[in-house]
């Protein structure tokens, strides 16, 4: 069993270094939380103004008919 004890402080050894804090390392902390955070908040605000925005818009075609009566025609003249 003593290879057993063996692996687990190796294992251990490894995951102390990994909580250790290295200064040099550059993280965005709390200021790079807020910014990211603004960021997506703006950016859902964003979608849902152009989501009810594109509910207002009408994409119905007008017939045929109506553009003939109106003196439009449909079709471009070839001239």
């Amino acid at each position: 069993m003593p290879d057993m004890s063996a692996s687990a402080s190796l294992a251990m050894t490894h995951l102390v270094t990994l909580a250790e804090l290295d200064e040099d390392k550059v993280t965005p902390g709390v200021l790079g939380f807020i910014v990211f955070a603004v960021m997506a908040l703006a950016v859902w605000g964003l979608m849902r103004s152009m989501s009810r925005h594109m509910g207002k818009v009408d994409f119905k075609e007008t017939p045929e008919a109506e553009a003939e009566a109106s003196g439009v025609s449909a079709e471009p003249q070839k001239g």
